[in-house]
């Protein structure tokens, strides 16, 4: 599952240019945390959330100047809240550039990047342009939907699940990575696998087993290829297993 597939595409959003109070009422308004900063072309040039709100001059809550932080963290920092707290724009406030991922971006890459930078909103973008967003709402309804849409098995589909689990096996596929959930006769393939080639050849496999009447792709990589070199700095969503044999069906 991707992230055009889960995202809220219609998306309101502000420019620059947006006064700080229009943007306050816009957000209470509609319910909403945060608001995508878009320029007169339609390309996203950073964010504004309820955070930005905090330290602000109007509350008596901007942060407070001296002598000694003017020495330890610099005239530049003090400038930067300075204009943070009595901005009169959106511009002046925004955290640029937005965090984003695209549209492509599997299930596990935005939950990585979610927990990562400790963020509930997440834009997606096509090139530089908006294209939705994807908030921890659309998770919840995301699990909600796959729990409507998934009945309780029936013997013949727990038949199928031990015939797939059989195809993998000689697929050279670690079935034992991932989750294989039938019902009436459509597998279910949800759970990690090493890379995208382990991903195509646990479909194909699927698919071959006769009675299986379609196979769906809940899997996603792990772990992301620039953690296999020891680069990146990925937030695991549960500990990872000491062996393949430890890791649960």
């Amino acid at each position: 599952m991707r992230a055009h597939q889960i995202m809220t595409r219609s998306v309101i959003t502000v420019t620059p240019g947006t006064p700080v109070a229009e943007a306050a009422r816009i957000m209470l308004r509609n319910h909403i945390g945060g608001l995508p900063v878009v320029d007169a072309s339609g390309t996203l040039v950073g964010m504004v959330t309820d955070g930005d709100f905090l330290r602000r001059a109007e509350l008596g809550t901007e942060r407070k100047q001296g002598r000694w932080l003017d020495l330890l963290v610099g005239r530049g920092r003090i400038g930067a809240d300075f204009v943070h707290s009595h901005g009169r724009t959106v511009g002046d406030i925004m955290s640029r550039p937005a965090v984003t991922v695209s549209a492509d971006a599997g299930l596990a890459e935005i939950v990585e990047t979610m927990e990562k930078h400790n963020i509930k909103r997440l834009p997606v973008v096509s090139g530089d342009k908006l294209a939705g967003m994807v908030t921890h709402t659309d998770f919840v309804q995301t699990v909600a939907d796959l729990a409507t849409v998934v009945p309780g098995p029936t013997p013949d589909d727990d038949g199928l699940r031990s015939a797939i689990l059989d195809a993998l096996d000689h697929a050279a596929c670690k079935h034992c990575r991932f989750n294989v959930v039938v019902r009436n006769g459509v597998a279910h393939l949800t759970g990690a696998v090493r890379h995208d080639k382990e991903r195509v050849t646990a479909i194909v496999a699927a698919k071959s087993v006769p009675g299986v009447r379609d196979v769906r792709d809940h899997m996603w990589v792990y772990p992301p290829p620039e953690d296999e070199f020891g680069g990146g700095d990925i937030v695991s969503l549960q500990d990872e297993p000491s062996t393949d044999d430890d890791q649960p069906l």
